[in-house]
Order: C-alpha cells, then sequence, then structure tokens
C-alpha cells in the first residue's frame, strides 16, 4: 500500500468535469481520479474546513460510523477495473476489523473528514499514476471521466485518450503552489 494525500482538487474549463489528484507521500507522481461535482465540493469543504448549517452525506456518515463506537482507520484504493476505482473504508468497530466497499470519491471525502490515512494500492498507483510533466507511470489509463477514472498513458487507442492527456499536462501543481518549474 501506498499512502497518499489530496494534493488539489482541479476542474476541466473546457467540460467541467472535477478531478482530486492524490500525491503519492513517497516520490514525485499523482494520482488522477475523476469525480462528480458534489464530491468535489465535499472534499473541498472539509479540506478548507468551510462551516455547513447541516450535515453533509459525509458528515452524516462520520458521525454513524462514531455512534457505533467505530473508528476509521484508514481508506484504501484497493483496484482500477474498466476505468473505475474501488476503494474500501477500514474500521475498527470496537476491537473487531470491518471493510466497507465504496467509491474512491466517498472514501476520500471521509479520510479527509476524519483525518485518517489514503492508502492506493501498489498495483493501482502503477497502472494510473502520472508524473508532473503528465507522462504516464503505469501502462493501464481509465480512458473516460465518467463518475471516476483517470486518464494518460500511451494505448492502443491513444486518440480517444488524448483529451484527457492535455488536461492532465495542463495542470501546473508546482505553480498553484508558488514553486517554479526547473
Amino acid at each position: 500500500m501506498i499512502e497518499a494525500k489530496v494534493d488539489s482538487i482541479r476542474v476541466s474549463l473546457v467540460t467541467q468535469q472535477r478531478v482530486v489528484i492524490l500525491k503519492d507521500q513517497s516520490m514525485d507522481r499523482y494520482l488522477p481520479i475523476w469525480i462528480g461535482p458534489f464530491e468535489a465540493d465535499a472534499i473541498a469543504f472539509a479540506i478548507q474546513e468551510v462551516p455547513i448549517s447541516r450535515p453533509l452525506t459525509h458528515d452524516l456518515l462520520r458521525s454513524v460510523i462514531t455512534e457505533l463506537g467505530a473508528t476509521v482507520t484508514h481508506v484504501l484504493i484497493n483496484d482500477l477495473r474498466d476505468d473505475t476505482y474501488f476503494a474500501r473504508i477500514v474500521l475498527d468497530v470496537q476491537g473487531r476489523h470491518a471493510e466497507i466497499d465504496c467509491r474512491s470519491s466517498d472514501a476520500i471525502a471521509l479520510a479527509v473528514r476524519v483525518h485518517t490515512k489514503i492508502y492506493v494500492d501498489d498495483s493501482v498507483m502503477e497502472r494510473a499514476a502520472v508524473t508532473l510533466e503528465g507522462e504516464a507511470v503505469g501502462a493501464d489509463r481509465p480512458s473516460h471521466p465518467d463518475e471516476e477514472g483517470s486518464a494518460d498513458g500511451p494505448r492502443p487507442d491513444d486518440e480517444r485518450l488524448s483529451v484527457f492527456r492535455d488536461f492532465i499536462n495542463s495542470l501546473d501543481i508546482d505553480e498553484e503552489r508558488g514553486e517554479s518549474r526547473s
């Protein structure tokens, strides 16, 4: 498992699609995951600590977990199949280990609320991560930004992926942090 953190949430000015960028904590590579607008807002609100008058769905989930005496030990982006990421919420329920299947965006939204670690399975990171230059470090890339997925990397159907590669390449992660590229 590779520890990651939410680096940023981006919006394509052309398509209005949202992508959450997870950064590998051990090296300079990123995992882009296409998500819906509501999930993007839920993650951003939690990171920015925006006060909400009524609980959002992920706040409700956090409250239910707490009321049942459980704690979230971590979340895991554990699989990538048919252009869709899969995740697990890992719980400690009064000493008992439990794992709940969920969408990666929901796992991330919960993780930032409960301040727990986000892990990515090694095989997922190998297949779908990109470097700062937008170059693929893996071979298997989700090809469309429906609910969730990422895009980039050479494949036989490279032409249909070019719009996503262009979007990922347009993300200037260093400049947003006030750093400059060398």
